[in-house]
């Protein structure tokens, strides 16, 4: 699959000029959806959980948001909920929409602008899908122009596969599909790899002490994967609610006690009721360049089943980039990784 952001010898106009931001935001009309229009804030979580919850039960998403990660969409001092969020609230006060917009700090090689929201099934067909879309897309726009970023710019969302409704709604705002992902899972009945020990390299357990070497490892062991983007020390620290350190694995060089590689999993219980099985969820793998051809993936991956298994759970899962040149879907089917479900992300390329 190729890439269609500019060539990096193309000449780019200014940021400000691609995103062709409007001066005036283009604000849902009150008297066209029905519903009152503010910025979201933190004391709206546990209704917007409640939302979130019940759009995600009726367009039967396969995971689900909890409420604790609900709120973790506040963190961070670069957001800014009252310029990039908005949400509608019917008569009685209850939130039946709502959109954000985030454009992570770290961004260098592509400043991206994520959009994310939806509306209550029971409010669906009155336009408010559309009304949301023109204000994000809007607002995105100001957003990356505001960025100073005179690199490629991308407004961005996932969508799942089955979700055909938003997949039209998206397209019709200008959006198309530029890259696909397969969500995987492994049945931990099933015997585990054989690994043998890397010489020189020793699998740890993970550690506060190696959290930020992580960090600056992952950026490195990224910079050659389409669409990743460097983590902040800020960044890296959002969003770990579902962190599970004791499935977490750091593979050091025993030589130079730098990180060679490591794997990041996550703890998903509110997803198993859904799933229908209890698993360990591995959302980051990666081995620095230097290190890489040596099995330390395998080893890595198989550390983090091993946990997973000790702890009782029925399956490994983990979602990769089906067009990775790193050629990880192949290894993870390999390892007996099956697809259960897949989701593409969708863009508007500046």
């Amino acid at each position: 699959m190729s890439d269609t952001q500019p060539s990096p010898s193309a000449p780019l106009a200014p940021i400000a000029v691609r995103a062709a931001a409007p001066a005036v935001l283009p604000e849902p009309d009150e008297a066209m959806t029905g519903l009152t229009w503010r910025p979201l804030t933190r004391a709206d979580v546990p209704v917007l959980a409640a939302l979130v919850a019940r759009t995600e039960e009726f367009d039967a998403q396969p995971s689900r948001t909890s409420e604790v990660e609900v709120a973790e969409g506040f963190d961070g001092d670069w957001k800014d909920p009252a310029r990039d969020s908005r949400v509608g609230l019917d008569s009685d006060g209850v939130p039946r929409a709502w959109m954000a917009v985030d454009v992570p700090p770290g961004d260098v090689r592509t400043v991206r602008a994520y959009v994310s929201g939806g509306v209550d099934p029971a409010w669906r067909g009155r336009g408010i899908g559309r009304a949301l879309m023109s204000w994000a897309t809007s607002r995105a726009r100001q957003k990356l122009a505001e960025s100073g970023k005179d690199v490629p710019g991308r407004i961005a969302v996932f969508i799942e596969d089955h979700r055909a409704d938003a997949v039209a709604l998206y397209r019709a705002a200008g959006f198309t599909p530029i890259r696909y992902y397969a969500e995987m899972r492994r049945d931990l009945s099933l015997p585990l790899p054989e690994v043998r020990p890397v010489p020189g390299v020793r699998l740890e357990p993970w550690s506060d002490a190696l959290d930020d070497a992580v960090r600056v490892a992952h950026n490195e062991a990224f910079a050659d994967h389409w669409g990743s983007e460097p983590r902040t020390p800020e960044s890296w620290q959002i969003g770990r609610a579902m962190f599970a350190p004791q499935w977490s694995h750091v593979a050091v060089d025993e030589a130079t006690g730098e990180v060679a590689g490591y794997t990041v999993a996550g703890r998903y219980e509110h997803d198993w009721p859904v799933a229908g099985y209890t698993s360990g969820y591995s959302e980051l793998l990666g081995v620095r360049r230097a290190w890489r051809g040596k099995g330390l993936s395998v080893a890595l991956l198989t550390a983090s089943m091993r946990s997973f298994l000790a702890d009782g759970m029925q399956y490994a899962e983990l979602d990769v980039d089906t067009a990775n040149p790193s050629g990880a879907h192949g290894l993870y089917a390999s390892l007996g990784y099956e697809v259960t479900h897949g989701s593409a992300l969708f863009t508007i390329e500046l």
